[in-house]
């Protein structure tokens, strides 16, 4: 079933220290309070699964997928004071962001 909503916003982390259960827990909990923001309309948190293929990536720590009903809600979360915390709070877990932002064609 196609979903419904037209924006997705996934983004990959990769942490400092991968192997500290401080730091996992952390950037963990900010996930989760991320997640509060009221315009997503669905989102997941995810750690590399067990698979080995030639075509997946699993060299990153973290994931987040949020689903927004557009690209207008998706700024406002940018801007959303849960979304600023997150990043003050968490930015020094992480060595590397990547975001991939997605449409419907």
């Amino acid at each position: 079933m196609e979903m419904k909503f037209d924006f997705i916003h996934h983004v990959y982390f990769w942490l400092h220290q991968p192997e500290n259960e401080e730091a996992q827990a952390a950037m963990l909990k900010g996930l989760q309070l991320l997640s509060t923001v009221p315009n997503i309309q669905q989102f997941h948190i995810g750690v590399p699964a067990d698979t080995n293929r030639e075509v997946i990536e699993t060299s990153y720590h973290f994931s987040w997928l949020a689903v927004f009903n557009n690209k207008e809600a998706e700024e406002i979360y940018q801007h959303h004071p849960i979304h600023v915390m997150f990043i003050d709070n968490c930015k020094h877990l992480w060595s590397k962001v990547v975001v991939y932002d997605s449409v419907k064609p």
